[in-house]
Formats: C-alpha cells, sequence, structure tokens
C-alpha cells in the first residue's frame, strides 16, 4: 500500500469518527464519563493488581471508595451550598439597592470627567462586548444544556456512568492489547510513541489539575467563609471547579467575592483582605501547585486549554467539554510529532545540514 493510499485511508477514518461522535453526541455522554473515570482510576486498580488482588476485586474496590467519596463530598458539602444559595436569593434585594444608590452613581461620577466624544466611544464598545458575550455565552450553555442534558437527565448518567466505568476498568490492560494488536506493524514503533506522550500529557495534566482545582477550592472556600465573607464557601467553591479553565476560576472568584465584599462591609479594609485571599490563592498556584502537580512537561499551554474547552462546549455541548482536553492532548503531540518530521525533512533544510546554519538572534 502506497504512502497516498495510507495518509488516504487514515483520513477517511477520521473523519467517520468525528461525524460519529457529531451524530451520536446526545447519548455518548455516560460512556465518554464512565471511560474517562475508568482512565482516571486505573493506576490504582493496577497498584492493587500488583499487591495481588484480583483484577475484578481491584475494580470493584476502587470504584466503591471513588463513589463513597462522591457521597461523602456531597453530603457534607450541598446542605452549607444550598443554606448560602437560599441567603444569596434573599440577598439579592440588598445588592439591587446597593446597585442602585452606590454602584451607579459612583460609575455617574466618574464618567462626568470625560468628555462626551470618550463616553460615546466607551458606550458603544461596552455594548458591542456585552453583545458578543451575551451571545456567545448563550450559544456554549444551550449547547451544554441541549447536548449534554435534555436526552440523559442526571439520574440516567449516576446509573450509566458507573457501570460503564466498571467494565471499562476491570477490562482495561485487555483493551489496550487488543487496541496494540490493531495497529500498523510498520508503525507500530511510532504509534507507541506518540500514544505514550499523550498518555504522559493527559496523567500529568488531567490528575494534576484535577488535585490543583480541589486544593484552590477548599483553599479559597475555607477561607473566605473563616473570614466571614457571605456565600463564601458558595464562591469558592465555584471559583475551584471553573480553575480546571485556567485563570478562569480565578477570575469569577475574586469578582464575584470583591463584588459581595463592597456591598457586605462599608470600609475598604475587608475587600483588601478578600483581594489579598485571592492573590495568596494565584501565588501559590503558579509558584507551587501547578509546578510541581502539572509541570511543564505536560505541554498544554493555557491558551490551547482553553480554546479546547470553549470550542468543545460550543460544538458538542457537555461531551465536548469532557473530550476537549483528551483531544487538545492528541493534537499537541500530533503537531509536535509533524514539526520534528518537518524540521528533518528536506523542505525545512532544502539539503543542507540545518545543524550546521547560524541561529536568528533578534
Amino acid at each position: 500500500m502506497t504512502q497516498r493510499r495510507q495518509l488516504r485511508f487514515w483520513l477517511i477514518t477520521l473523519l467517520v469518527v468525528v461525524l460519529s461522535l457529531y451524530v451520536l453526541s446526545d447519548v455518548l455522554l455516560p460512556f465518554v464519563a464512565g471511560m474517562a473515570i475508568a482512565y482516571f482510576l486505573d493506576p490504582v486498580a493496577d497498584r492493587l493488581e500488583q499487591y495481588g488482588a484480583p483484577r475484578w476485586l481491584a475494580t470493584t474496590c476502587v470504584l466503591l471508595f471513588f463513589v463513597l467519596m462522591l457521597v461523602l463530598a456531597v453530603l457534607l458539602l450541598v446542605p452549607l451550598i444550598q443554606s448560602q444559595i437560599v441567603q444569596l436569593v434573599d440577598t439579592l434585594p440588598l445588592i439591587v439597592n446597593w446597585v442602585s444608590t452606590v454602584g451607579i452613581p459612583t460609575v455617574e461620577r466618574m464618567l462626568t470627567e470625560l468628555s462626551v466624544e470618550n463616553i460615546e466611544r466607551l458606550k458603544d464598545a461596552v455594548n458591542s462586548f456585552a453583545g458578543d458575550a451575551v451571545g456567545w455565552l448563550g450559544t456554549v450553555l444551550r449547547g451544554i444544556v441541549t447536548g449534554g442534558f435534555a436526552l440523559f437527565d442526571v439520574l440516567t448518567l449516576l446509573f450509566i456512568t458507573p457501570v460503564v466505568a466498571f467494565y471499562l476498568l476491570r477490562d482495561w490492560d485487555l483493551m489496550i492489547n487488543t487496541i496494540h494488536g490493531w495497529l500498523p506493524r510498520q508503525h507500530v514503533g511510532t504509534i507507541l510513541d506518540q500514544v505514550n506522550q499523550i498518555d504522559d500529557t493527559l496523567a500529568g495534566f488531567v490528575r494534576g489539575q484535577a488535585t490543583v482545582c480541589l486544593v484552590l477550592g477548599l483553599f479559597y472556600g475555607v477561607t473566605l467563609s473563616i473570614f466571614g465573607l457571605n456565600f463564601g464557601l458558595v464562591i469558592g467553591s465555584v471559583a475551584g471547579m471553573l480553575s480546571f479553565i485556567p485563570y478562569v476560576g480565578s477570575l469569577i472568584g475574586f469578582v464575584a467575592s470583591v463584588g459581595v465584599a463592597l456591598v457586605q462591609y462599608d470600609t475598604w479594609t475587608p475587600v483588601l483582605i478578600v483581594i489579598a485571599i485571592f492573590v495568596i490563592g494565584q501565588a501559590v498556584e503558579g509558584n507551587f501547585l501547578t509546578p510541581k502537580l502539572v509541570g511543564d512537561k505536560v505541554g498544554l499551554h493555557p491558551v490551547w486549554v482553553m480554546f479546547a474547552l470553549l470550542a468543545g462546549g460550543s460544538l458538542f455541548g457537555f461531551l465536548g467539554v469532557l473530550l476537549a482536553v483528551p483531544v487538545a492532548a492528541v493534537i499537541g503531540v500530533l503537531i509536535r510529532f509533524a514539526l520534528q518530521q518537518y524540521i528533518a525533512s528536506p523542505y525545512y533544510a532544502g539539503g543542507r545540514d540545518a545543524s550546521s546554519e547560524e541561529t536568528w538572534r533578534p
């Protein structure tokens, strides 16, 4: 088989896979979620196997422990978060009153210092940005809701996902060996090398970033609650969960916390303390948590991750959000491999030794 026919075969295969995901996106969510859980827990099951436990027993113990931790987290956090959400609903009239009596007059005083032309340009820019942002957010949320939860509600997801996760985790090694047998023999070494890089990237990012989100959620929720900020636990938990998207969680938590502090307190000292909490959280994340738990070797740039998550949510709904990081990791590894092949090819060097050329110094 010529290289052109091989390339055509793999391009057709890729097209079929993408079209299948698009057509079946409404029914794939529990299966993708179960696969993600199985991938996340497979190292733990492998470790139990090394200690002599049968695979079925290791799978059962790992999944039961995972479900138990989720149930305990729900039992502990949901009542607290629910009470704060009820308090937030009761406080909304006060927030609206503060915006109308303090926030808007302050903005109007600031605007009086600007010229008429600058005010008009500022209004046009704000209206344009707000319209685009609301439209984009509505598209993403509509895609997530209709694509993720219109046909499969939460109960269906809870029933199907554990079953899928159990069988995939139990047969994980068997599936890997079967897929290994399907690989084209002449390229098996290259394919396995790229697959191992993808696995390292996913394992480093997903497991590391999940730990970062958990630590940040606990830090923000506990510190804001101890400080006495209203809805501190809700804001901290949301900021921690959204930290899976780089910078987004901390930014949303920062804006929400400062806004609540401005409404709750009459002086600037508590507001500065809230700001300091998020500054400390960002410093710890940037200088300790992310380098230690995720590391630079992952190779997923934060901008690339944000683009992948937003594009996946817009195209495939919640299923796209789940698939965004794995797809981004695959594309990143394949692009690096393609660049290596390009640099080693005559297309780059033009028949000359590229290593002997001088490097450009700006």
